[in-house]
């Protein structure tokens, strides 16, 4: 079975009924490493990439495992950097656009998220929507923090968003609906409200701590 066929066995809700679609000839993977995330440049190293297009949207494929055993992640193609988002976000993007989908995947930060590091994510306005969950701070006494300065690097399939430090990369999770372990209240914050998790305090080491499980998988 190809890793598409696979793809669509695990995760048959991305097919809408009709769409065209078109498999290109999957290939080891030739972009090299990936500057200051060794962990993830390793699994790149091993991975096939298969290109697909679906309705004019074009991903890609990418797979690892032994061939009765595979898994692997849908993703769009490397973008042009963006000052927008952090420096290590944007080598990221030199090598892959972002996850939108994984089948066979290991527990990690990107389980059940609908974007994990793409520019659909990016778009999002963190300011907005911690506006909308205002009352979780106000009920207690405080203040909404300014996150003025923060973008969003992932979107949990309940709503929950990952956000990053548009320079340094120090990351947050507003997660008002969570059963997380390894994750502390942001000084002045709820327990349900911004967060910051413990094996990974900046968007680096979030990368490198999710590529690793999936090595290791």
């Amino acid at each position: 079975m190809s890793d598409w066929l696979r793809f669509l066995t695990e995760v048959s809700w991305f097919l809408e009924p009709g769409q065209p679609v078109t498999v290109g000839e999957p290939l080891p993977w030739i972009r090299g490493p990936v500057d200051g995330l060794p962990q993830l440049s390793r699994l790149f190293a091993t991975a096939t990439c298969t290109p697909v297009t679906v309705a004019n949207h074009t991903y890609e494929l990418l797979a690892w495992g032994e061939p009765d055993e595979r898994y692997g992640w849908l993703g769009h193609p490397p973008r042009k950097v963006d000052d927008a988002v952090a420096p290590i976000h944007n080598r990221f993007w030199q090598a892959c656009g972002g996850i939108v989908e994984r089948f066979g995947e290991p527990s990690t930060w990107w389980t059940n998220q609908d974007e994990v590091l793409t520019a659909a994510a990016a778009e999002v306005c963190p300011v907005e929507a911690l506006a909308d969950y205002a009352w979780i701070w106000q009920d207690q006494g405080l203040q909404v923090p300014d996150v003025e300065e923060y973008y969003v690097v992932a979107i949990e399939a309940n709503g929950n968003l990952t956000l990053a430090h548009r320079r340094d990369g120090r990351l947050l999770l507003f997660a008002p609906d969570h059963a997380f372990g390894g994750v502390t209240p942001l000084a002045g914050c709820p327990p349900y409200s911004l967060l910051t998790i413990d094996a990974a305090p900046d968007l680096t080491s979030w990368i490198e701590v999710c590529a690793a499980a999936w090595q290791d998988r």
